[in-house]
Order: structure tokens, then sequence, then C-alpha cells
């Protein structure tokens, strides 16, 4: 389980350092960060997958992430007044996680060839990978600093050599996986997070539409597989899933029906002749579909982050969906960035610092930068970055 996400540089997470229990609810006004709190957690990820470069690229690069503020704002807080001033750090967006095992750290800074047609694609400065809950010399198994990598050797006092030119735009995840088991582990723990954003649910959405259906324990990011997944469900024999349809909408069930290979899903309502297919079922009534889905996986993620899983449901639906949350998240770590209220209570979320295992992450604004509610030194976790 992860214990820790820090995120220092990007957009307005000048700096956060976030505890997550088992169950964690992000919460606060719009505009205060949640979205780039949910954006940076992907970004984690796609390190895994080796598109962490690829994906700023696409967000406008380094320079349109980073954080637009002064470096410090003390000076702003006294005077009332923001202003830049000499920078006592490099430019760079930082992000990283510890768990329960590995912790893993990033640093990502601007491109040093001026000459390249590529200048939105980050560098990758400096990658760690360490035991236990902070980076400490001790505690590092593998370090990369711009393209030289070495990792702890056998005594636990020292380090080998491992790598002296890695190109700039890889990360050590993706090039030296196959040479280091601790590695090895981080990349497939960052590829096995799964994140699902407000489904698509229009006449075109991948979900109403028929698909070839193979063995599907996790859904999709965009449901097109939601089909293949139901079926998938069923077939472990738990019948969950239609205990939750059944409540959800007055003792309606799904089936999935199978046509050359093809898989379509099917609802079935009291009062009617016929089951709605995937095509014709309602905008909310498939969403809601696809939210219990996905969080009925056979096999969950080892982290599942929902954001704003509430939006366009009915009223009456928020209580079935953070049923389903409750229980996702008796197997499996979730995060859920919400605006809903009703989900808040029904989840029984605690402050940082509670005893229980949901808490509540409220965040709000601070001149531009994103900070958290009644966080203070004993509820912040121990988070060391390091230097180039």
């Amino acid at each position: 389980m992860l214990s820790t996400v820090a995120i220092r540089g990007y957009r307005s997470l000048r700096e956060v350092v976030l505890p997550l229990r088992r169950l964690t609810l992000v919460t606060g006004a719009n505009g205060t960060g949640k979205s780039s709190l949910y954006r940076a957690l992907r970004l984690l990820a796609d390190c895994g997958r080796g598109e962490v470069v690829g994906s700023f690229a696409r967000e406008g690069g380094v320079e349109s992430a980073l954080w637009a503020g002064p470096e410090h704002l003390a000076g702003a807080r006294r005077t009332g007044t923001a202003q830049g001033g000499p920078r006592t750090r490099t430019v760079s967006i930082e992000m990283g996680y510890a768990s329960d095992d590995f912790g893993y750290l990033i640093d990502l800074g601007l491109p040093q060839d001026s000459q390249t047609a590529f200048a939105r694609d980050p560098e990758v400065k400096r990658e760690l990978v360490f035991a236990g809950p902070v980076a400490r010399p001790t505690t590092t198994l593998v370090r990369r600093v711009r393209g030289f990598v070495e990792v702890a050797d056998d005594t636990g006092r020292g380090f080998d050599e491992l790598a002296r030119n890695l190109p700039a735009h890889h990360s050590v995840l993706a090039d030296w996986a196959g040479a280091v088991p601790e590695l090895a582990m981080v990349r497939e723990r960052l590829r096995d997070w799964r994140f699902y954003d407000g489904f698509r649910v229009d006449g075109h959405a991948p979900a109403r539409r028929p698909q070839v259906g193979t063995r599907t324990p996790v859904l999709a990011d965009d449901g097109a597989d939601l089909a293949a997944a139901v079926q998938t469900i069923i077939e472990t024999g738990t019948g969950d899933l239609a205990r939750a349809v059944d409540a959800a909408f007055d003792g309606a069930s799904v089936s999935v029906a199978v046509t050359d290979g093809l898989f379509d899903l099917h609802l079935h309502q009291r009062g009617m002749l016929r089951p709605l297919r995937s095509a014709e079922i309602s905008d909310g009534t498939l969403r809601f579909l696809l939210w219990a889905a996905a969080l009925l996986s056979p096999r969950p993620p080892s982290l599942m982050v929902l954001n704003e899983p509430e939006t366009s449901l009915h009223p009456d639906l928020v209580g079935p969906l953070a049923e389903l949350i409750a229980a996702a998240a008796t197997r499996t770590q979730v995060v859920v960035v919400t605006h809903s209220p009703t989900l808040r209570e029904r989840l029984g979320a605690e402050p940082i610092g509670a005893d229980g295992d949901v808490w509540e992450v409220e965040l709000y604004k601070d001149w531009g930068e994103t900070k958290v509610v009644d966080q203070d030194l004993l509820t912040t976790p121990a988070w060391d970055w390091g230097t180039r």
C-alpha cells in the first residue's frame, strides 16, 4: 500500500506531500488543485509505462506545466505582492511515492539541447528507488543522475555502476528493469495503477458498441471492454454485481449477449418485454454500470484513482456507488477525487491523522499554491527530495 505521494513544482502543486490511507478522498473547491493532483498521479504512472516524456510533451512541455509562481512565497504573504527573485534551486518537476516495500522518485527538467526540434520533451535528471518510507543514502537501492546509473552492492554500503550513458529521455525503469529486481517491481506497480475519469456515455461511446470479448479482469480506462468485464465478473460467481444492479435499479439485472465473438451488454428491467442493449441504456445507468465494473474487478489493481465518479449520476445512485467504493477499498487502495458531500458522508471520511482507514484530504489555494487543510508537521509524512 502507498503511504505517501509527493509532488513538487507541477502546476499549482508547489510542494505537496500527502499521506494516503486504504481509502483517501480528495476534496476542495473548484480550482484548488484536485485535477492537478489527479494528473500528477497519472504522470507518475506513465513513468512505469515509459510514456512520461510524451505525456509532458502533450501538455505543452515542462515549461507549461511548471509552478508559475515565485520560488518562495514568504515575501508575497508578508507584503501582499508576488514578485520573482533569484532562484536557489534548479527548475524541475519532481514526483514520487513511498510504500510498504519500495519507493520511487523522478526529477524532470528542461532540455539542455537548444537546437533540438523536440524542445517540449523533458529530460530525466534524476531517479531513485529506495526501501522504506524515506529516501536516504542507506536506503537507496538504485540511483540515477543524468546518464549515470548505480545500484547498491551486496554489502549495502556502496554502489556498483550499472550504466553511464542512459539517454536523458529514457527512464531507468524502462531500460534496466530486466536487470534489477527492485526496478522491475517498481515498474510493474506503476503499470498496474488504474485511472477512471468520467466515462464517455454519448451515442458513440466505446462502451455502447459491441466488442470482441476476451477474459477481462480489469476494466479499460475508457470502458470499451465493459461487456467482457461484466461477463468476467459474472463468471466469478460472487453475485456482487447482481446485488449492486438490483439495489441501484429496483430489481434490474444485467447479462451479456455473445454473437460471433462480439460481446454486448444487456440490461433487464421489470415490466420490460426485452432487455435493453448497451446502445439503448440511459446515460446515467450506463455510467453507473461502468463504475460497478471498474470497482468489482476480480483482479483489482494495486491503486485505483477515481476522478469525480458522482458526476452525472442521479442522487439516488450515490449511495450504491459509495457501497461499491467501500467494498473495493477492502481489496485494494483507492483514491477518490470528489465534490460530493453525500459520497464523503456515506464513506465515513475522517480528517487527516484520524485512526480510521478512510481519510479526507481537503485542498485549498493560498497565493496560487495548493495546500492541505489542517495539515501540520505531525500529519505531513517525512520526505527527502534530495538534490541533483
